[in-house]
């Protein structure tokens, strides 16, 4: 019997998630700083929030985050018009810090003051994604929704019977050093878009701090996010990261867009303490205390899988080997992991709720992080792990300077 049938029979609980296991894990943790040091407060580290493409996505992940789904409420066109420009001039002034604007005692505050009279920039970062539903008919954008933008689907090893956390017209990835300046930025944004969009998922995640070194470890104590693409080379993040407008049927606006799926992920990590070091390490595909492919030594070394082609070494269901075949076929194929662990207390059982809030990016959902979870289905490692909803969403073109806004293309 499988260990998850067998959790759902003896009543596992309500999982307060949404989410599927996709290509390869994500980040499981990050130092606070480009340095390596952890912060015990607010940083000045300051992300530039104009250009090309939205910050968030290639930025190396901070060490807290929130992932937050909307239903957008307003009632037309220019009401949608509006939000984004309240969402581009409230983040835009968030993201590069500040004195709180004064307020008079008969006034309500500018601010919830809860960062002090001047608010750090902290490495804050907010990416907005639209969902699919947006582009139905309340806003006459049926014609310019972006080509590869769909609801995600439920994949054969999901969760998602009485799942509430699904799905959305606009999503908020917020990300800084510090978890108050996360909190204090979408406490922001709620009050500034109240009457225009409203707040239906939310899901917090974490980064620990590389034990001991290198890259750090997920929930089920394994090394993650080891191989993600280059993004510092322009050639291989335009190939499997931005999407480019006029491309594979996309609109003209996309331009410098990327595809973002979240993925809440429960660890069944009571039945995961129970198994063999070496059950865990040939289900991973990876040395537990390093993180080196199972015919390596480093976390760097890249795995020989054409000198083991039959699997003696890295077993052909190893998830690493699934994820990522290294092949030249499925180079364009390969996904861009920014995710995040998350601890959510204690199921109805008194279980452990944590997990991972799976994120990455991509220029095609279909042929990339689909492509990925159609190879992983069924793996050994589906026994403990619990996927129980998310969604897709479209993270737009970035905001070129002061007089441009998020969508700006899209309204044109």
């Amino acid at each position: 019997m499988h260990r998850r049938s067998f959790l759902r029979g003896a009543g596992l609980g309500t999982a307060l998630g949404a989410g599927a296991l996709a290509g390869a894990f994500a980040v499981a943790g990050a130092a606070d700083a480009d340095d390596g040091t952890e912060r015990d407060g607010p940083s000045g580290r300051l992300i530039p929030f104009h250009g090309p493409h939205q910050a968030g996505i290639t930025t190396p992940p901070q060490a807290a985050a929130s992932f937050v789904a909307f239903r957008v409420i307003a009632p037309d066109r220019a009401g949608l018009q509006r939000l984004l420009a309240v969402l581009t001039d409230r983040i835009r002034t968030l993201t590069a810090g500040g004195p709180v604007p004064a307020t008079d005692l008969a006034s309500p505050p500018t601010d919830s003051d809860t960062l002090g009279p001047v608010v750090p920039a902290d490495g804050l970062t907010v990416t907005v994604g639209f969902g699919a539903s947006l582009f139905d008919d309340r806003y006459g954008l049926a014609d310019r929704k972006p080509a590869k933008l769909v609801q995600m689907p439920a994949f054969p090893d999901d969760d998602l019977v009485g799942a509430t956390e699904l799905h959305g017209d606009l999503s908020l990835q917020l990300c800084a050093d510090s978890r108050d300046t996360v909190m204090h930025a979408l406490r922001d944004l709620t009050r500034h878009t109240r009457g225009l969009m409203q707040p239906s998922w939310k899901v917090d995640g974490f980064h620990s701090a590389p034990r001991p070194s290198g890259t750090p470890r997920n929930q089920l104590g394994f090394k993650d996010g080891i191989a993600n693409p280059d993004t510092g080379d322009a050639r291989t993040a335009d190939a499997l990261i931005w999407t480019h407008g006029g491309a594979n049927g996309e609109p003209a606006w996309v331009e410098g867009g990327s595809y973002q799926v979240i993925r809440i992920i429960r660890m069944l990590i009571e039945f995961w303490d129970r198994v063999s070091l070496h059950e865990q390490e040939n289900m991973i595909g990876r040395r537990r205390d390093s993180g080196a492919p199972l015919d390596g030594t480093d976390e760097a070394d890249r795995p020989n899988y054409q000198a083991d082609p039959q699997g003696l070494i890295t077993p052909m269901t190893a998830h690493i080997r699934l994820a990522n075949p290294r092949t030249a076929a499925t180079f364009d194929q390969q996904i861009l992991r920014r995710g995040y662990n998350y601890e959510r207390g204690l199921d109805l059982d008194g279980n452990l709720d944590v997990g991972l809030v799976f994120c990455c990016y991509q220029q095609d959902v279909a042929r990339q992080f689909q492509a990925v979870q159609q190879r992983l289905a069924g793996e050994p490692l589906v026994d403990y792990i619990s996927p129980t909803g998310g969604g897709y969403f479209f993270a737009l073109p970035g905001v070129s300077g002061s007089g441009d806004t998020f969508g700006a293309a899209l309204f044109a």
